[in-house]
């Protein structure tokens, strides 16, 4: 879509390339930005340029810069240790987008959106990853994903601030995973979609996106009963009813979908 009302665009190199003038929004992939009207803009601002590597192996784990593509995280050639890279894939599919646009949209952006069906930011709450936040000030803050949604297309971001990288913990990277995903349509947006993961601690993580309007991230000392994780991930609080399924039903199918997951994961 053309953006009629953009009339400057700015390639931001530094920190201070990245202080808003009124009417000036922040460029990632666009995928979003470019796909229905913004009357509000009057320049963008091109994030891309600004550098980042798209993925950094630390010790202490992976870092992911919101301007990593899908398509780079999806393609990333993974650490032998790292049992849990077959999610990024699986992610990266629950989005149902083209090969497209997985070579422009930025795994920032999805997360930055904070839709209840974004596949990224269900990937990075079920993976315990941190996000990076720079401050207009010159600082930086971070934050679990799981917290920087707050609702479907509401974050935890304040005015000027940035998000720089998500930061996955290398005892998650580690972890065995497996994900469950439903849709009323085959090709259709997700009604509900469940990953869980077990530690090399035996302690086990379960995530819930799509049926809440914000991550629902439920942890355990072990891997739960079938019957009492079931139950427990049916007692969240949220579940709504949109075109894309009812509230009861999305209840109903993430117990079910999460009761899948923990059997694969027991197995």
């Amino acid at each position: 879509m053309d953006l009629n009302t953009v009339a400057s665009y700015r390639a931001a190199r530094t920190r201070d390339d990245l202080v808003l003038a009124e009417g000036e929004v922040l460029l990632g992939g666009g995928t979003w930005l470019y796909s229905e009207p913004q009357p509000r803009a009057r320049g963008l601002v091109d994030l891309t340029t600004m550098g980042w590597p798209a993925t950094e192996r630390r010790p202490e784990g992976l870092r992911i810069a919101a301007t990593c593509t899908i398509a780079e995280l999806a393609r990333l050639e993974p650490d032998p240790s790292w049992r849990a890279h077959p999610l990024f894939a699986q992610c990266a599919d629950a989005l149902l987008a083209s090969f497209k646009v997985w070579r422009v949209a930025t795994v920032g952006g999805n997360v930055c959106r904070g839709f209840a069906a974004g596949a990224m930011t269900a990937l990075c709450a079920a993976l315990d990853a941190s996000a990076l936040v720079w401050t207009p000030d010159g600082g930086s803050r971070t934050l679990p994903v799981a917290e920087l949604v707050t609702g479907n297309g509401r974050t935890a971001l304040g005015p000027g601030e940035v998000l720089r990288a998500l930061d996955v913990p290398a005892h998650a990277l580690h972890a065995r995973t497996a994900l469950r995903r439903i849709a009323l349509a085959e090709r259709g947006r997700s009604g509900a979609l469940v990953i869980g993961r077990v530690d090399d601690d035996g302690s086990a993580v379960f995530c819930v996106t799509a049926a809440v309007p914000r991550p629902a991230v439920l942890r355990y000392d072990g891997l739960p009963g079938t019957d009492a994780l079931a139950r427990d991930v049916r007692a969240l609080e949220g579940f709504y009813t949109d075109p894309f399924g009812a509230a009861d039903w999305r209840r109903h199918v993430s117990g079910v979908l999460a009761a899948q997951v923990r059997e694969e994961l027991a197995a």
